[in-house]
């Protein structure tokens, strides 16, 4: 059912899902715009929503090519992330990555951000997923869960052994690991699919940080 497209130099899980035929959503466009586009094409499929599971730039980097492919689509993120896009977040995605020690990495792919047009919050709906904020990460980190399929994409909140890193501007270890707590309270059949490296269980990743 999911379409993973690894993408950029951090290797981005850039997920495609569709909702019915012809149409999909796109979460996390982290790079390589045509390497999206090229596999919307062969799918068919348009995306009605771009959703950003955070604005980290390692997330967002394609969505001016498919922002631009698909003007009517629907850009959502949450309101904490929503001032790393638009035309004046170039400054806080510099900040990001120099903080990382990767300046340069935001200079060399830099194309002026698209504003979003939806704003995404604890409880939203989109298709079969609902939003979960998952803060910690960046302030406004959230996961998209179908419950009924039992799947979660997690953003970079909690990865196949592994956890999100709190040293960047806005992160928060203690809302992180609130944030983990969360997702390990529930049913451990859930198959999580992170914002980098391959899919995993809630079951297995509660069973490392017991």
């Amino acid at each position: 059912m999911l379409n993973r497209i690894i993408t950029g130099e951090l290797q981005t899980n850039c997920w495609i899902i569709p909702l019915e035929k012809g149409v999909c959503i796109v979460v996390d466009p982290g790079g390589e715009g045509n390497l999206i586009l090229a596999r919307l094409h062969a799918l068919k499929s348009r995306p009605r929503y771009i959703v950003l599971t955070h604005a980290h730039f390692d997330h967002v980097a394609a969505l001016p090519e498919l922002a631009a492919a698909f003007p009517e689509a629907e850009i959502g993120v949450h309101p904490a992330e929503e001032a790393k896009l638009g035309p004046q977040s170039l400054a806080l995605h510099q900040r990001d990555f120099a903080s990382a020690g990767a300046y340069s990495y935001v200079d060399a792919l830099w194309k002026s951000l698209p504003e979003a047009s939806m704003l995404l919050e604890e409880g939203s709906a989109l298709g079969p997923f609902k939003v979960l904020h998952l803060p910690g990460h960046s302030p406004g980190s959230i996961a998209l869960y179908w419950e009924e399929e039992k799947l979660l994409l997690s953003g970079d909140t909690l990865f196949n052994a592994g956890v999100g890193r709190t040293d960047l501007p806005g992160g928060n270890e203690e809302l992180i690991g609130r944030s983990l707590a969360r997702l390990f309270a529930m049913d451990g059949d859930i198959q999580v699919y992170p914002g980098h490296g391959p899919a995993t269980t809630i079951r297995r990743e509660r069973n490392r940080y017991r």
